[in-house]
C-alpha cells in the first residue's frame, strides 16, 4: 500500500514537474530564438526557421548585425529614452497613485464612491479614443524650459511623462491591497499623534512592498512598450523610444538579423527590471492568494 502511495506521489511530481518546464520552454523558447536569431546572417535565419536549428547557435555565428544595427539607427539613444522616460514615470506615479489610493482606502470625504469608480470606469475607454484631444491639448499646453516660456509640449520627454503620471489601474491595485491591511495600524498609529501623511510613509509604504512591486511591473510593460502617443508628439529621434526606432529597421531592405539585434538589446531593461523586482512580484501574488 505505501509502495502503490509513493508511487502515485511520483507520477503526480513527474507530472506537475513536466508542466512547469512546458510552460517554462513556452516563454523561454521566443526569447533563445530571438537571440539565437541575432546572432546568424538573414540567408540562415530564414533557412533555420524550418528546423529546430533556429534556437541553436549554429552555422555562420557572429555578433555582426548588433554592429549593423547601432549603424542604421541611434538604438544607444532610443534605449536610453525609454528607459529614462519609464523609470521617471513608473517612480512618480507610484508616489501619486498610491497617495490617491490611501485616501480612498482611509480617509472619508462626499463622494468618494462615486469618484472612484469614475476612475475606475475610465479603464473600459480606449487610449485610441482620447489619444488625438491628448494631442490637442498638450500642443497647446505652455512649458517654462532653457529656453524660457514655449507654447507645445510636442518633440519633448515630459509629453511622453506628464499624461501617464496617474492611471486607474494602478490606483485600483493601491485601494485594493490597502483595504485588506489590519486598520488597527491606522489606529494606533493615529492616536499616537501621528499625521495621515506619517502613517502613509512610516505605517502603509513599509508593509506594502508587494503592491509597490507588482504596479511597478506593470507599469513598466506598459510605458515601456508604448508606440502610438510617442509616435504621435515626437518628430525627432532626439526624443524617440525604442518601439517608434524598430520602424527605421523595416525601412528599404529588411535585414530579419538585425531586427532581432534590436529586440534583444530592447528586452534586456524589461529583463533586468523584471529580476530585480521578481522576489517581491512572487510576494505580491502568494499574499493576493492568502487573502483572496
Amino acid at each position: 500500500m505505501a509502495a502503490v502511495t509513493e508511487t502515485n506521489h511520483a507520477l503526480k511530481l513527474t507530472g506537475r514537474y513536466a508542466l512547469l518546464v512546458a510552460v517554462a520552454l513556452i516563454f523561454v523558447l521566443p526569447i533563445l530564438f530571438m537571440v539565437v536569431s541575432s546572432l546568424k546572417p538573414d540567408r540562415q535565419l530564414l533557412s533555420d526557421t524550418s528546423s529546430f536549428a533556429a534556437f541553436l547557435p549554429v552555422g555562420d555565428i557572429s555578433v555582426g548585425n548588433y554592429f549593423a544595427a547601432f549603424d542604421r539607427a541611434p538604438v544607444g539613444l532610443f534605449i536610453f529614452n525609454s528607459v529614462f522616460i519609464t523609470v521617471v514615470t513608473v517612480v512618480i506615479s507610484l508616489f501619486l497613485c498610491s497617495l490617491a489610493a490611501f485616501a480612498f482606502a482611509y480617509l472619508e470625504f462626499r463622494g468618494k464612491n462615486i469618484v472612484l469608480s469614475v476612475i475606475i470606469a475610465t479603464l473600459i475607454i480606449p487610449f485610441e479614443t482620447i489619444a488625438i484631444p491628448m494631442l490637442m491639448v498638450v500642443n497647446s499646453l505652455p512649458w517654462i524650459g532653457a529656453e524660457g516660456l514655449q507654447w507645445g509640449w510636442l518633440n519633448t520627454y515630459h509629453v511622453q511623462i506628464v499624461p501617464f503620471l496617474a492611471d486607474a489601474l494602478t490606483i485600483f491595485l493601491f485601494v485594493q491591497y490597502f483595504k485588506d491591511l489590519p486598520k488597527e495600524l491606522i489606529e494606533a498609529a493615529r492616536l499616537d499623534g501621528a499625521t495621515w501623511f506619517e502613517v502613509y510613509r512610516l505605517v502603509i509604504v513599509p508593509i506594502a512592498g508587494p503592491v509597490f512591486a507588482t504596479a511597478a511591473i506593470l507599469k513598466f510593460l506598459i510605458m515601456y512598450n508604448q508606440y502610438l502617443w510617442p509616435l504621435m508628439v515626437t518628430q525627432s529621434e532626439q526624443f524617440r523610444p525604442v518601439m517608434v526606432g524598430l520602424q527605421y529597421f523595416f525601412q528599404l531592405n529588411t535585414a530579419w538579423g538585425e531586427v532581432m539585434a534590436y529586440l534583444s538589446m530592447i528586452t534586456i531593461p524589461v529583463l533586468v527590471f523584471y529580476l530585480v523586482l521578481q522576489r517581491a512580484f512572487i510576494a505580491s501574488i502568494a499574499s493576493t492568494g492568502i487573502k483572496g
